[in-house]
Formats: C-alpha cells, sequence, structure tokens
C-alpha cells in the first residue's frame, strides 16, 4: 500500500472487471475530489486554513478552533482542475466561507433542496442546481438520496434541534463504465441508507464515520465504528471509505482509532481510511 495511493479490488475485481477506473481522493473532513467519468467533482468543500472558525456552539470541545488539522494542499490548489462542485448540505464543515471565496462563480454547484440553492446563489454563485434522480452532468448520472437523518430520532423530536440539524443528502453517481460510488453523507443509519444500497447496490460506498456528537446526548449525528462493520456486513461486495474524523471539535472517532478497529475486524481488504491528500483508485 503505497503512501499517496490506496489501491482497491484486490478481492473483487472478478466482480467488475469491465468497469473503469476512478479515484477518489480525500482533503479532509468530508471534502474529496473525485476523478469520474471524464470529470472531476469536488464534494464538500471544507478549505479554510487550520484554526479559522470557533468550534461548534453546544458540542464537546467548543473551545477548540476548527478545522483543527491542515490540509495537504491550499485551497487554490485544491481546487484546480474541477468541473463541479457537490454540496450535500450548507453546514459550515461542508461549505464554508473559504470555499464560497476561492470557488469561481460560474462554477456548476448540485445542491439536495431549493432552500439550499437559494442559499447559495445569494452568495453570488451563478449556476446551482437541485440534484434529483439521473441528474446528467456530462454523462455522469446523480441521484440524490433523500431521507438522510443527521441525528437520533429523539434529537429531531426537539422542534429547534431538529431545524438546526437540519437536511443532509447522500447521493448515488454512475457512470457508462465505472464502478458505481454511494456517498452516503452526514446521516445515522437508518431506513434511507439501507434503502439506498438495496436499490443501486453501489460498488463503492463512502461513509462519514467521525461520530460527531451535542451537549447532552451520548448518540452520533453521523455514523461510527459500528455503522462500518454494519455496512460491510450489508454489502459485503462493496469497497468502503471513511472520513469526517480529526477536522471538527465535536467528532469523537479519530481515524487512527478507526484504523484500528477495522484491524481489529480483519476488514483491511474492504475498508479504507484514507490520509489527508490521499488517492484511493478503485480499478
Amino acid at each position: 500500500m503505497k503512501l499517496n495511493k490506496l489501491l482497491f479490488g484486490m478481492a473483487l475485481t472478478s466482480m467488475a472487471t469491465s468497469a473503469m477506473a476512478f479515484d477518489y481522493q480525500h482533503i479532509r473532513n468530508a471534502t474529496a475530489k473525485i476523478h469520474y467519468g471524464n470529470n472531476t467533482f469536488l464534494v464538500d468543500p471544507y478549505l479554510a486554513p487550520k484554526g479559522s472558525y470557533e468550534g461548534f456552539a453546544g458540542t464537546p470541545n467548543s473551545q477548540l478552533r476548527n478545522p483543527l488539522i491542515e490540509m495537504k494542499q491550499p485551497a487554490e490548489e485544491v481546487i484546480k482542475g474541477i468541473d463541479a462542485v457537490i454540496v450535500t448540505h450548507t453546514h459550515d464543515d461542508h461549505w464554508d466561507k473559504k470555499a464560497q471565496e476561492v470557488l469561481p462563480k460560474n462554477i456548476p454547484i448540485f445542491v439536495q433542496n431549493a432552500g439550499d440553492a437559494q442559499l447559495i446563489r445569494s452568495q453570488g454563485f451563478k449556476d446551482v442546481r437541485v440534484m434529483g434522480a439521473n441528474t446528467d452532468f456530462n454523462g455522469v448520472k446523480l441521484t440524490r438520496i433523500k431521507g438522510g437523518q443527521h441525528g437520533s430520532d429523539e434529537m429531531y423530536a426537539n422542534p429547534q434541534l431538529a431545524e438546526l440539524l437540519g437536511d443532509a443528502m447522500g447521493f448515488v453517481m454512475q457512470g457508462k463504465d465505472e464502478k458505481s460510488l454511494y456517498i452516503v453523507g452526514d446521516t445515522v443509519w437508518n431506513e434511507a441508507v439501507e434503502q439506498a444500497v438495496n436499490q443501486f447496490k453501489p460498488d463503492v460506498i463512502v461513509m462519514n464515520t467521525g461520530y460527531a456528537q451535542i451537549n447532552g446526548s451520548t448518540d452520533g449525528i453521523i455514523m461510527g465504528k459500528d455503522d462500518v462493520a454494519k455496512m460491510a456486513k450489508f454489502r459485503p461486495q462493496a469497497e468502503i471509505v471513511t472520513v469526517h474524523m480529526d477536522a471538527v471539535n465535536h467528532g469523537a472517532v479519530t481515524s487512527d482509532e478507526m484504523r484500528q478497529f477495522v484491524k481489529q475486524q480483519q476488514l483491511e481488504k474492504q475498508v479504507a481510511v484514507p490520509k489527508e491528500g490521499q488517492v484511493v483508485s478503485f480499478k
């Protein structure tokens, strides 16, 4: 396993021998640069230097400043060569002020709903599109996965907290020859996730697994270690990437802890936990 390139598919190659390769580069947190079907997508850009923002109020370790870690490249390098941006939701660690400053105002941006589209248009962006089912972008099909839940049922029973947590989509990316990709997004495990996996049978699944928390609850507002093991059993044919760790103050699972867990569960051939800047290539 090379430092800058993780090669997947050793045990799964025979299941998709005709599929073309695509690359997933982990930038930081949930930010990714995906080279897929002759396009380069930037997902959930969180591009500010380390310590630029106050910690999230009402969450553990809020005295710490976000992001907690640096990217391997400056924002201006990260955005080079991108064709479109996908914003799963507009929380600050998925769509930050730095991204709003450095991204070209005419770059196509895909969002989950009209509310997010209106917000991003108000920030000066000219080409904001709501993702639906099989939304086409240069031959790549993008499908919004609705029903994700950015916290527990108990949290969403509190109207004020439910409004704060809001909606966060997942999405599926499909190409004519490429393996299918499911970005699960900021959600706990629920029926919508299971339905998406059963419907699309994705070859690759990216999970946000930092188990971020809010004060007063031990439940996560996104997935954690146990969900990785659950997904590995639920979709054993899939190659899994785990991200959204180390970079925000309220995360309860680090990437080192996840790597240890993956090793203990003997999931190294199925699950990758990339470091910032690393590329996972799916052959």
